[in-house]
């Protein structure tokens, strides 16, 4: 387990990242996020929604710099999916607090949802830095998955930001809640892709027998 300590070294780390490169170190963390390194989104986004309350940022830039970051790591991840694969991952991932567990779930997760399992999946904790690793070696279409990725990935950033926006000077609160905020998060996911399937179902024509 990550233990406080390097959680808070970690987010320090981030926060002097954004401060100093602005929107290029956004986009240099959240590549590393999406490239299964699990370096938390939820103090990156947060954090520059803070800085745009101060006038430091532009909300707008924000948000395109952290969704291209994240399709970017994705795309790598898929190719170390697709290439290299899951044993290479395994290998080396100890090196970058890479878990096996999470990686298993992701795989779980791609093969019971398929391709838009990379949409979703972009709004999901543990989930989101690792399925692009799955969909990569299930050889899933590019094209697709990179739309998929993008539009997750703005959502999620979108949200995240406004998040930090509107707090403000207590930005760094949301770390407090972050497991609440991920619960929330989940449930809102389901309870979407439950009405989802249900519209589909009943706007799907019955066949006469």
């Amino acid at each position: 387990m990550v233990t406080a300590e390097i959680l808070g070294n970690l987010s320090n780390f981030i926060i002097q990242i954004v401060s100093n490169s602005g929107y290029v170190g956004i986009f240099s963390l959240m590549v590393a996020e999406s490239a299964l390194i699990p370096i938390p989104s939820e103090v990156i986004m947060p954090f520059s929604g803070y800085l745009v309350s101060t006038g430091k940022f532009n909300i707008i830039l924000v948000i395109i710099a952290g969704s291209i970051g994240n399709l970017v790591g994705a795309l790598i991840a898929y190719f170390v999916g697709s290439y290299l694969g899951r044993g290479f991952v395994l290998r080396y991932g100890k090196y970058v607090l890479l878990k096996k567990s999470h990686l298993e779930l992701a795989e779980s997760y791609f093969k019971k949802y398929g391709d838009r399992s990379t949409f979703v999946s972009r709004l999901l904790p543990a989930i989101r830095t690792y399925v692009s690793l799955p969909a990569g070696a299930a050889k899933m279409n590019l094209k697709k998955f990179a739309i998929f990725t993008l539009a997750g990935s703005i959502i999620w950033n979108t949200a995240l930001t406004y998040i930090g926006l509107k707090l403000g000077d207590e930005w760094s609160s949301i770390r407090k809640y972050s497991d609440y905020f991920d619960a929330i998060v989940v449930i809102v996911v389901i309870v979407a892709i439950i009405v989802y399937w249900k519209k589909r179902k009943t706007t799907q024509p019955v066949n006469d027998p």
